[in-house]
């Protein structure tokens, strides 16, 4: 089976790096499947589980919180603004975080001119990033 290298990089650190069969990313123009020797590419990430084929056929998912992603023909990079390894994920605190973002959401709906020091844009990505949490866990809300 033919590789392509992925390389998850967050401010902070490695989060991944390994040879893989398939990269499934969530990407601003639309869902992508990243093959071996896939014509060069930048785009866009947004919050999302992004799914690995391994090399084994195995499949993975990364939970990865937005940023951009380079494809070269040998070479996948990720530069996410955060991204875990689901064994790294602790699910109550996703979980939380998830049911506050939500909460928020239906509270800016219900009234938008009581709650303005809600900000409709960060509740919705904090939504999004504990769905995409939840989801590399295998334990999705929706």
């Amino acid at each position: 089976m033919a590789t392509v290298n992925l390389e998850i990089v967050t401010p902070n650190k490695k989060v991944y790096s390994e040879n893989i069969g398939m990269a499934i990313v969530r990407s601003t123009g639309g869902e992508l499947g990243i093959l071996p020797k896939h014509a060069p590419l930048v785009t866009g990430i947004l919050p999302h589980a992004m799914r690995v084929e391994k090399e084994d056929s195995s499949e993975e998912l990364i939970a990865v919180c937005g940023g951009f992603m380079e494809v070269k023909p040998d070479k996948i990079t990720v530069l996410a603004s955060a991204a875990e390894l689901p064994i790294n994920i602790d699910v109550n605190r996703a979980k939380k975080a998830y049911d506050r973002a939500k909460e928020r959401l239906d509270i800016l709906q219900k009234s938008q001119e009581e709650h303005k020091n809600i900000d409709f844009v960060r509740a919705q990505a904090a939504l999004e990033r504990a769905k995409a949490r939840l989801k590399a866990t295998k334990n999705p809300i929706d």
